[in-house]
């Protein structure tokens, strides 16, 4: 789905990374989380580009909820997703901060 050189950038001041790098850093999450899906709230699109307003909503191992809520820019070449821009915040549902935190490095 990406080109062989996209790249992902976050907020966070990490700089950007690679797909690989990207997919590196979600591992963890295969063990800890048990469910998840997202809603867009909204998006936007012209002939290479998406912008788009989701919620990620996450359900741990251990019961915890959260909700990770995002902007996403999206460029296109082609077909083929060439830039990633993540601009995200976790709002705990059940009153914890989760183990997503942790996760995500903040």
């Amino acid at each position: 789905m990406c080109t062989s050189t996209a790249t992902v950038w976050h907020y966070d001041g990490e700089g950007e990374q690679t797909i690989d790098e990207k997919l590196e850093q979600l591992k963890p999450l295969v063990t800890a989380v048990d469910s998840l899906w997202y809603d867009v709230a909204r998006q936007f699109q012209n002939s290479n580009e998406v912008l788009q307003q989701n919620v990620l909503h996450m359900v741990m191992k251990d019961g915890s909820h959260s909700e990770i809520h995002a902007a996403m820019y999206f460029r296109f070449e082609g077909v083929l997703i060439d830039r990633i821009e993540e601009y995200t915040y976790n709002v705990p549902v059940n009153g914890t901060t989760g183990s997503v935190v942790q996760l995500q490095g903040r």
